[in-house]
């Protein structure tokens, strides 16, 4: 099974969503983007702009605490501008 840390951006908000998640990844952005409560309600133009693969879902949690302990846009935006 596959498991991935992303990042999500939604141009309304101007806003970064960071998670991880062990589905496929494109069914996960479905779910972001579905009627349901939570921060990503909030938008629906929500898409991925980075993401990585990892073989553990403790691995992907990990990394999903460590970038937004990070607490910053510039951070955030240097991993998407290296993933294009």
């Amino acid at each position: 099974m596959a498991f991935y840390f992303y990042i999500l951006h939604s141009k309304n908000l101007n806003r970064f969503y960071i998670g991880h998640t062990g589905d496929n990844l494109d069914n996960r952005l479905k779910k972001h983007l579905s009627n349901h409560k939570g921060f990503t309600s909030k938008a629906k133009d929500w898409e991925i702009v980075y993401y990585e693969f990892y073989e553990t879902k403790s691995e992907a949690y990990q990394r999903e605490l460590k970038v937004k302990k990070m607490n910053s846009k510039k951070y955030i935006k240097n991993l998407i501008d290296s993933f294009k």
